[in-house]
């Protein structure tokens, strides 16, 4: 898998996760709020039809009070015309009226008269309930609420009912009402879909806002990946040219010494040579022959020194004889002899290093010395090169007079043949300098090509 795949799905997956979690809170919340809702309007449904209930038998009261109170009328009489108006009281679409004795007879039934004259006291609805007991005992207590089953007409289905109940305790009746609960569960139902459906059509609309925010994240990513890819393309190209440049800038370097330097001296070799042998065939004397085989020896002499210096510059042979430590502390030592700077030197690598790692370390502490030694003025030195499992550390640190960074990596071709060296290697370069604090150049090289 890519490292730009990688970083989007590294992107997308928490916010991917995230948002899952606190929409599945979210909606778990909502549910829990709904239900809670949902109890407190069934509550306050039903309390409602209770006071409705209490308040319709209140009016029927009120209506066979005057008959109850007529003295001039016998109790059968009065009785009689009470159930009279009773049977033919009614409210809403459904609502009636129903009286019994305290023993259970039913004496009131508008919509099941074959009850009238029965005993029910022993009668149960379907969930075993004695439902004429209850509401008389509801009466007797001074009046009060019962739930049970009845049938609904027309149809007469069974259907949850409430009923509100008063005593008559001048004749030991009792009278009420009662409300299906059939019209309460249909509006809770009702009530119950839509907060499901306010909930779902939320829930969608969070879905679509995770959806449309990940696409962004993905498009805004491939974007800046894009970008990115685009500047370390332009950077990396750059790298090249330059590097191009400096390696036709090395190649005539070392063109020039060839040309300049052991050409010259092998030209002049040959001249001493060729000078010696006329001189031999002139039969000169011996002293004057070995005088220029003498120049000639000291020019061979230059010249091995000079291919050596190139061979030197080129790659140093105790790189490859001896090893990075080795080098570096034949470095140090002679930096130490030529400058008497205090040197603190420090190297831990227990393991190989690629041979570009080699040279480019060998390379920054040789560049990081000569500035010192030029432009520094300083007194102590620390030198240290450390490693971990994945990355080699470079630090050089002095306590001369530092520099205002800006100008200097604008300028100076030291510093930026550092910076260009390490990003050849894939390595990272950081320089902390301030004028009279010192100057510390750090820098990583990765042990494994960075994709």
């Amino acid at each position: 898998m890519g490292l730009k795949i990688n970083i989007i799905l590294l992107a997308v997956a928490p916010l991917i996760v995230a948002t899952s979690i606190i929409t599945y809170l979210g909606l778990q919340s909502a549910r829990e709020l709904a239900e809670e809702e949902l109890s407190i309007y069934e509550f306050n449904l039903v309390d409602a039809k209770k006071k409705a209930l209490k308040n319709h038998v209140s009016i029927a009261m009120s209506a066979i009070q005057p008959i109850m109170d007529d003295a001039s009328l016998e109790d059968a009489e009065a009785q009689r015309r009470v159930k009279a108006l009773l049977a033919r009281l009614r409210y809403e679409e459904d609502g009636y009226f129903f009286a019994y004795e305290m023993l259970g007879v039913n004496l009131v039934h508008p919509t099941q008269p074959d009850f009238v004259g029965q005993n029910l006291w022993d009668f149960q609805d379907r969930s075993g309930n004695y439902l004429i007991q209850g509401l008389i005992n509801e009466a007797q207590a001074g009046g009060g609420y019962y739930r049970y089953i009845w049938e609904k007409p027309p149809l007469m289905r069974q259907e949850d009912k409430i009923g509100y109940v008063v005593a008559i305790d001048r004749w030991n009746w009792i009278v009420g009402t009662g409300l299906y609960l059939d019209g309460v569960y249909a509006e809770l139902a009702k009530t119950k879909i839509t907060m499901h459906q306010n909930i779902q059509d939320s829930f969608t609309a969070v879905i679509k806002v995770v959806v449309v925010t990940v696409l962004l994240v993905i498009l805004l990513g491939l974007a800046i990946n894009l970008r990115e890819q685009k500047l370390a393309d332009s950077r990396l190209k750059a790298l090249v040219q330059r590097f191009m440049r400096w390696q036709v800038s090395e190649q005539r370097g070392f063109s020039r010494e060839l040309h300049d330097g052991i050409n010259q001296l092998l030209v002049s070799c040959k001249f001493r040579v060729e000078l010696a042998e006329n001189k031999l065939k002139r039969d000169l004397e011996k002293e004057v022959i070995e005088l220029e085989l003498h120049k000639a020896s000291d020019l061979i002499n230059q010249t091995i020194g000079e291919v050596r210096q190139i061979s030197h510059n080129l790659r140093p042979t105790i790189l490859d004889d001896l090893g990075l430590d080795t080098a570096l502390k034949a470095l140090t030592d002679q930096f130490v002899e030529r400058t008497d700077i205090q040197l603190t030197y420090h190297f831990d690598v227990p393991i190989a290093l690629p041979d570009e790692i080699e040279i480019t370390l060998y390379r920054l502490a040789q560049e990081c010395l000569t500035n010192i030694e030029k432009h520094a003025n300083a007194t102590q030195i620390t030198l240290k090169v450390l490693s971990s499992d994945e990355f080699v550390m470079f630090d050089c640190t002095d306590n001369g007079e530092g520099f205002s960074q800006k100008p200097a990596l604008r300028s100076g071709i030291g510093l930026v043949n550092m910076r260009e060296r390490l990003e050849l290697v894939g390595g990272e370069f950081k320089l902390d300098s301030q004028p009279g604090q010192g100057t510390k150049v750090h820098a990583l090289l990765p042990l494994e090509q960075r994709l």
